[in-house]
């Protein structure tokens, strides 16, 4: 006979077969004297009432199955006002009545947890039923959810779609109201190591302000920045929640407010003036992914091609090299970022921007300069000190990844599972 690994030291191998199709069978008999103490008073019984025999499910040997016999025994009680009469040995990692070992149920929910594989799959491959595996992974989700926050110094918030919003109906009132939000925000470690801190239904200001009331008043006051998208409702539930933070734009979401700019004044000048939708002998139809692309990334004969097709074309083309050259200096301005530049020159290219915006006489570029103006501040914040909110888009993908591939949980709380574990995953 001999002991087990230190995580079942309170179980002894006795014997070890070996069945015909390469299955171990290990028997085990107890070795922790603390197994005969009654579950319900703690009093360690003294007198045997019989054997029993239990074969829990237990981890795979490899690619082999692995059949475990526990031959335990069962116990008459000792303390007389107890109400269980007799009850058998039990140790952590076989609690009573359980069929499947510890440390099987917890492999399952890390399996889905930290490996990312789906729970369908887990079940399969450990051989165990879709709410077993479900439940360990809800309990490994709730591991991380529940664990203490570290220091942030840089906090990322930024909203992820969960799937189709769910309305009820009121039986009072008759009225059809919303019980599931479409929307999800999630709140990041942008700086550190932490990854997802935690994600909640909708991405109303009123939903951020009560996971931020909810955290410790400590660990909010040391969040120096926030990075979000160009929000409002984020900004004034910042402002409220964090008023000693200051809120960094991303730039992404600044160059991808120019280049919607861009398509709507593409589409806008087409439909005025030639009276119709584009078509793909028009050459502001050829030039729409040009437009797009950033002015480094394009050959000087790809540039020399789309300038003088939008030059040849008259007043429409010119009215887009306008429009592509506000989004370039726009690019100029943010370039900046990282690279130490000082006040003046920052000044001098957002007075660039600005005058060209308000000199093109363009409705759609007059409103990029507007709210890039508006904006300014958080946008500066930006291009001093390069803070982005790239990691929470990172764990935005990767959470729209697990939720594919679970094909979607209808119950939110399941969602928030597989959200906190693929943030876990993303560290």
């Amino acid at each position: 006979m001999r002991r087990c690994c230190s995580a079942w030291t309170a179980l002894a191998v006795a014997t070890v077969e070996r069945l015909e199709d390469g299955t171990r069978r290990v028997h085990r008999v107890t070795a922790d004297h603390g197994a005969r103490a009654c579950p319900a008073c703690g009093v360690f019984a003294t007198r045997v009432k019989g054997p029993a025999v239990t074969r829990p499910r237990d981890l795979p040997w490899g690619e082999r199955d692995l059949q475990l016999v526990w031959h335990k025994r069962r116990w008459y009680r000792t303390e007389p006002l107890c109400p269980r009469k007799s009850f058998t040995e039990q140790v952590s990692q076989v609690p009573t009545g359980a069929r499947i070992t510890t440390r099987l149920r917890e492999a399952a929910g890390r399996r889905v947890r930290d490996a990312g594989s789906t729970v369908v799959q887990a079940a399969r491959d450990l051989r165990l039923s879709w709410p077993t595996v479900m439940d360990a992974f809800r309990t490994a989700g709730q591991q991380v959810t529940a664990a203490a926050l570290e220091p942030v110094t840089v906090l990322g918030i930024d909203e992820t779609r969960r799937g189709r919003a769910q309305r009820r109906q009121n039986p009072d009132t008759g009225r059809w109201e919303p019980v599931v939000d479409r929307w999800h925000t999630g709140f990041v470690d942008a700086f550190g190591v932490q990854g997802l801190l935690g994600q909640i239904e909708g991405r109303a200001p009123s939903d951020v302000l009560a996971w931020l009331v909810g955290t410790d008043l400590k660990w909010g006051k040391q969040i120096h920045y926030v990075a979000i998208d160009m929000s409002a409702g984020y900004r004034a539930a910042i402002r409220t929640g964090l008023p000693h933070a200051t809120v960094v734009v991303d730039h992404f979401h600044v160059v991808q407010l120019a280049n919607k700019m861009l398509n709507i004044v593409r589409r806008r000048t087409t439909a005025s003036l030639r009276g119709r939708r584009g078509r793909a002998t028009d050459p502001e139809w050829k030039a729409r992914r040009r437009l797009l692309r950033n002015r480094e990334d394009l050959t000087d004969a790809q540039f020399s091609t789309m300038w003088n097709a939008l030059i040849n074309a008259g007043t429409l083309g010119m009215t887009l090299l306008t429009a592509w050259s506000a989004k370039e200096r726009l690019r100029d301005l943010l370039a900046t970022a990282r690279t130490s530049a000082d006040r003046s020159h920052i000044g001098h290219l957002r007075w660039k921007f600005l005058t060209w915006c308000a000199d093109s006489d363009i409705p759609e570029v007059r409103q990029l300069a507007t709210t890039i103006d508006r904006w300014w501040a958080e946008i500066e914040a930006f291009i001093h000190t390069g803070h982005s909110n790239a990691k929470s888009e990172g764990i935005n993908r990767v959470i729209k990844l697990v939720a594919r591939a679970v094909h979607g949980f209808r119950n939110p709380t399941h969602h928030f599972a597989v959200g906190a574990a693929a943030g876990w995953a993303a560290r």
